[in-house]
């Protein structure tokens, strides 16, 4: 699976047009991976945001860690990874994880006036930008993926994994009853 969704994922940052990631709602763990795939974040300001994955003994493998440190650096990338931290729009905003926060009362205008005012960019101009830019600073990074993969593999078969997914759920389950 973890092959299968990196590659799905860096389909979405291989897109030839902009991508425009809307966050209606929390994104965490595989959430936020899916959200880095894309070009641009616009969040409601009452999201939350984070790489969670450490919670549960793993690590990010659909690509995010690399998309991660390419857009808020590779220390603030280890830190937001290895804690399992989540972040308000607003803080995510600040690093440059999240590009545009949109109060939730006027969220759906928000959004689709970005991404109008994308969809109104001659084609060819929209897939000239995002040719250069992703020349400029690439997303995708096949040369990474059999390593990740690999090491996400080792961590998921191990007891902490394990330990730490039966932790998780002991406490969802206490939280809901």
């Amino acid at each position: 699976m973890a092959t299968r969704m990196r590659r799905f994922l860096d389909r979405v940052a291989g897109f030839p047009f902009p991508v425009i990631a809307v966050l209606n709602g929390h994104a965490l763990g595989g959430g936020a991976e899916v959200a880095v795939a894309a070009d641009m974040r616009v969040a409601a300001d009452d999201v939350r945001i984070g790489f969670t994955q450490a919670r549960l003994g793993i690590m990010p493998a659909w690509g995010g860690a690399e998309r991660l440190a390419e857009l808020v650096g590779r220390s603030r990338a280890m830190l937001l990874i290895g804690s399992g931290m989540t972040l308000t729009a607003e803080a995510a905003e600040r690093i440059g994880l999240i590009d545009l926060v949109v109060p939730r009362t006027g969220f759906d205008d928000g959004w689709r006036e970005v991404a109008s005012g994308f969809a109104k960019l001659p084609p060819n101009a929209a897939r000239s930008m995002k040719h250069v830019i992703a020349a400029a600073k690439p997303s995708i990074h096949p040369t990474l993926e059999a390593e990740a993969v690999k090491r996400f593999a080792e961590l998921w078969v191990a007891d902490e994994h394990w330990v730490a997914a039966e932790r998780a759920d002991t406490e969802r389950s206490r939280k809901s009853a």
